[in-house]
């Protein structure tokens, strides 16, 4: 309990716990998931497909429930997220995209040079969530998968 005259700090913390993408069968975007190879303690039955990602979690649930639960009228479009996976090199991008593919992914943007660049390529999952495969030179992936940006320079002018 804080004291009288205490003040509490309340912002929320820059952080992010979870993703959930909405799915219409969920059995098939597992076994998507699971060509990548991605893995997940949940039951075959289970109604919710939880992935352990470096410092997050990723699910993957009906969307209509999801709908529901976050309460919005899914209007069947994109919603305006592109998700992003990066990798270490140019050619982990291309193995990606191919990785992808077999799965039965749609590739809709090629690996190619990227106009900030670094070299990039996007498929979407059965659903058409888009997912943007990277390599940018830029960051750095530290050895438990975390993307991290470049620490400043503090000595610059």
């Amino acid at each position: 309990m804080l004291g009288v005259g205490a003040t509490y700090d309340c912002r929320m913390e820059q952080r992010l716990s979870l993703i959930t993408l909405g799915v219409r069968d969920l059995h098939r975007a597992r076994n998507f998931y699971g060509e990548l190879g991605w893995t997940s303690d949940a039951a075959p039955d289970d109604d919710v497909v939880f992935f352990q990602l470096p410092g997050m979690i990723f699910a993957l649930w009906s969307r209509e429930e999801l709908a529901t639960d976050s309460v919005v009228t899914d209007s069947g479009g994109w919603g305006g997220v592109t998700l992003a996976h990066n990798v270490s090199s140019r050619e982990q991008v291309d193995d990606v995209l191919e990785q992808a593919r077999a799965a039965g992914g749609d590739i809709r943007r090629e690996a190619a040079e990227s106009f900030w660049g670094g070299y990039s390529g996007v498929f979407t999952d059965p659903d058409g969530h888009p997912w943007e495969v990277a390599h940018n030179p830029f960051w750095s992936i530290d050895a438990d998968g975390a993307t991290l940006l470049p620490v400043p320079d503090d000595s610059a002018p």
